[in-house]
């Protein structure tokens, strides 16, 4: 899927990230969510690398990337941990700053890496997320049905790990058909590459951490965060999943108070998925806001 892509191996203070790197141009960095890989851009990243360097990591402990053993404290695992894996990437590629693209966790990783490393970061897209705290201090019935995975992913002790682990391919086939619009909207390609990662027991257990911290440190970081009135200075863009029966949540005015200036966006019309359930809509949407100056 990416065949003009170079693989790279980076180490950080605490995991070692696999990347694929292509293009010319300025720095692109686009981040994948639970439960892909990098490979969900690939309908998306080689249109991008006539006029991009385009970075494509997997989150820590996510695909083909190592991270640490878990912790008690959810700490390794939390977005600030990840973001800073962002700098060692960038470093190694020696890139100063870069235009950040994020889908899901890799949104959360994106907006966390905007707020506390903001010289690195040129300009920021999040896609169908709001912020972590907001988005459990908004969850509701209907939230706590359709996100069931942020409770359930978050219990102590193995259990979740436990029970994915009898049968990951359900698992995933499942969470991915679920969050579309229309039942496989993936490729073939992409789903072997994501069921040959989700099938290792230490990306099950990675991903567990990572939504144990969203639901701890996560959201205490955020929660420090605005109540410090601390704000992501670069330009944003939120792009968002319209389909049926999703809440009416106000991305941009959401969005808005985490920025210092007005976040532009819209929805799209596709589930979660957007760079593989509509990647043309995603795309258009994405290239003049790259652009602006």
């Amino acid at each position: 899927m990416f065949e003009e892509f170079e693989t790279k191996r980076i180490l950080t203070d605490s995991a070692e990230i696999n990347v694929r790197v292509g293009g010319r141009g300025k720095a692109l960095l686009l981040l994948h969510g639970y439960p892909q890989t990098h490979a969900c851009w690939h309908k998306i990243a080689p249109k991008l690398v006539d006029n991009f360097t385009v970075i494509l990591p997997d989150l820590r402990g996510y695909g083909d990337s190592i991270g640490p053993p878990p912790d008690t404290d959810n700490q390794l695992y939390s977005k600030r941990s990840m973001a800073n894996d962002l700098t060692f990437v960038l470093d190694a590629l020696s890139i100063d700053k870069a235009i950040v693209v994020g889908h899901d966790r890799g949104g959360r990783v994106g907006y966390r890496f905007a707020l506390d490393h903001a010289d690195r970061v040129e300009k920021l897209v999040v896609l169908d997320i709001i912020p972590t705290s907001e988005m459990w201090e908004r969850m509701n019935a209907q939230g706590f049905i359709s996100g069931y995975h942020w409770q359930f992913l978050a219990q102590p002790d193995g259990l979740p790990e436990h029970m994915i682990g009898l049968d990951p391919e359900r698992y995933l086939r499942h969470t991915l058909d679920s969050w579309a619009k229309v039942r496989g909207s993936f490729s073939s390609k992409a789903m072997d590459e994501y069921l040959r990662c989700f099938r290792q027991a230490s990306v099950i257990s990675s991903c567990c951490a990572d939504y144990r911290s969203g639901a701890t440190s996560d959201w205490y970081n955020d929660a420090e965060d605005k109540k410090a009135g601390k704000k992501i200075i670069c330009p944003v863009m939120t792009l968002w999943g319209q389909r049926d029966g999703r809440s009416n949540l106000d991305n941009i005015s959401i969005w808005n108070e985490w920025c210092a200036s007005l976040p532009v966006g819209h929805a799209v019309d596709c589930g979660h998925f957007l760079p593989e359930e509509n990647p043309d809509a995603t795309l258009s949407a994405l290239l003049p806001f790259f652009k602006e100056r």
